[in-house]
């Protein structure tokens, strides 16, 4: 997405996907801050695989997550699998809008893969980090939004000669 578009571009689509589809889908404000994440994470990372060499990472607290999902199911508590299954869809929808909103900007179509859910921090391989936005919500919660783009070649050679 890098190339197409400035970063600021790019980071002002970002949080405003990201803001919009929080509160519609989970009731939940997200405000841009420093808030560091606890030590309980979960991560969702999907790639773009048609249109832009990149991939999103959203790392956030798991009880964010958690609260998240049971706004949106309108349940009192969800399980292991409910939080699985809300945070890719909630990521398929982000992804969503970005793509929408990124095609208006460049008029280049693009594609994502199947969101991959993880406990804990999770790093793709062969990609570095190009930035990140950092959120909290009104309980001190935090979540990241991850910005992944493919390792520079000479980062690739350094890190096959380790």
């Amino acid at each position: 997405m890098n190339a197409a578009i400035t970063q600021e571009e790019l980071v002002r689509i970002l949080d405003q996907a990201l803001q919009e589809v929080t509160e519609c889908t989970a009731g939940v404000c997200l405000h841009q801050g420093d808030q560091p994440l606890g030590e309980d994470l979960c991560t969702v990372h999907i790639t773009f695989n048609k249109g832009f060499s990149t991939s999103l990472t959203l790392c956030a607290d798991t009880s964010l997550l958690a609260r998240m999902a049971q706004n949106s199911f309108h349940e009192d508590a969800v399980t292991p699998e409910d939080l699985e299954e809300f945070s890719k869809e909630y990521l398929n929808v982000l992804c969503g809008k970005v793509t929408g909103a990124m095609y208006r900007a460049t008029q280049i179509p693009a594609h994502f893969g199947q969101p991959t859910f993880y406990h804990g921090r999770y790093e793709p391989e062969g990609q570095e980090i190009q930035f990140v936005l950092t959120y909290s919500d009104e309980h001190s919660k935090g979540a990241q939004l991850i910005h992944h783009v493919p390792c520079s070649s000479e980062d690739e050679t350094a890190l096959d000669e380790i």
